[in-house]
């Protein structure tokens, strides 16, 4: 009952009013703050702000030990309320809580999410502060991709999911990453080409897994009384939750259902929708059995039949569902961290700029962030002025 009181009282409280990139994924000689700064600059041109006018900052990095500290001294900026909730890449979408409730209360009245990494020029492989695992280290797995290899092994030893049906997600995200401009990889992919690619941790090859590239996101967000006076077009929070079960992925209950199917039911509740109610989906896709994981948990499709549902292009360009628009991180982007790109890569949809990947009469996006080895999961619904 509690929660639910509480929910009512976040929905459409806060609104994203502006989105912002960098200009590239390969970036050689720029720093991972450098790369941060410049979205941040293009989020605020995109509002409409200045820098000073920025009062809340939340961020996470895996670069930085102290990144809300290093990011608003490299910024110049003294935010009145700051988070640096590090729950892996899914930390972006996380901080739309928080944001929403410190500009709901006053804590702030314009609130900065960003994210930069330069991981690809600099070492050319993820970067990663996290500590050894104890009942892991002993066996020197190869991270983060043992633990989506064990998840994706598990889905196809229990239902019977393929390579080939993998493969079609890879494959869906180069659709749309041959609309979009801005995605690092466009060129044409076949069921084929992904089944014949290097295989990196059986089953999964190297284009099952995400891009390693450079990069940086930022949005801004204000209360919702004053998010209609912008010149952009408002994305609302609608509802938003998190959920965990492990942080080894050893741990994790059951190798085959994360929990998404938590944060997923609880999001949705909280905007009172329902999956059939979604036009656009931007989900986490580390690697391709994620998509599939996260189709399920969320309730697009029944458990075991996330393979057989992507098939015959039903998630790329002119299917039924229309995921990762943006190419995601398997063609678009993924410098470390992904889960502020699908944010803003919802954004675009709800504001009809998305151009030849454009999802018509897009009202409601739902945004999904994961982080460590399946380990956290956040949903958010996001909803434009029609939608509240």
């Amino acid at each position: 009952m509690r929660r639910a009181k509480a929910a009512r009282g976040f929905r459409g409280k806060a609104a994203i009013v502006g989105i912002g990139l960098s200009a590239r994924w390969e970036a050689p000689g720029r720093s991972a703050l450098e790369l941060l700064a410049e979205a941040v600059h293009v989020a605020l041109a995109d509002a409409g702000l200045e820098l000073g006018q920025v009062d809340g900052l939340l961020t996470g990095t895996s670069m930085h030990f102290m990144p809300t500290l290093s990011v608003a001294e490299y910024l110049g900026i003294k935010p009145a309320f700051i988070d640096g909730t590090m729950i892996g890449g899914s930390s972006f979408v996380e901080h739309l809580i928080p944001a929403t409730l410190a500009l709901d209360a006053g804590l702030c009245e314009v609130a900065l999410i960003c994210y930069g990494s330069n991981q690809r020029t600099t070492t050319g492989k993820l970067v990663s502060g996290a500590e050894p695992q104890p009942y892991e280290a002993p066996y020197e797995p190869r991270n983060p991709i043992v633990g989506y290899a064990l998840a994706a092994a598990r889905h196809m030893h229990q239902y019977g999911t393929t390579r080939e049906q993998l493969a079609e997600v890879a494959v869906a995200a180069r659709g749309w990453a041959g609309l979009n401009p801005e995605a690092f990889t466009r060129d044409a992919l076949t069921i084929a080409d992904v089944l014949q690619s290097r295989m990196v941790c059986d089953p999964l090859s190297v284009r099952d897994c995400c891009l390693v590239t450079d990069g940086a996101g930022a949005i801004i967000m204000v209360s919702a009384a004053r998010a209609k006076d912008f010149k952009t077009k408002p994305a609302y929070v609608l509802g938003a939750a998190a959920a965990t079960t492990h942080r080894q992925i050893s741990a994790m209950p059951d190798l085959t259902v994360t929990a998404a199917a938590q944060s997923g039911p609880r999001a949705m509740a909280m905007a009172g929708v329902k999956p059939a109610d979604i036009d656009t989906l931007q989900l986490y896709d580390a690697f391709t059995i994620n998509t599939i994981l996260f189709l399920e948990d969320l309730g697009f499709c029944p458990k075991g039949e996330g393979g057989r549902f992507v098939a015959g292009g039903a998630i790329a360009p002119g299917g039924g569902l229309a995921v990762n628009t943006n190419g995601g991180g398997l063609s678009c982007n993924h410098p470390g961290m992904y889960g502020i790109f699908p944010i803003i890569e919802a954004v675009r949809q709800l504001r009809g700029t998305a151009a030849d990947r454009q999802v018509e009469n897009a009202t409601l996006a739902l945004v999904h962030g994961n982080g460590g080895q399946l380990s956290s999961q956040v949903t958010a619904i996001l909803g434009t002025q029609d939608t509240l």
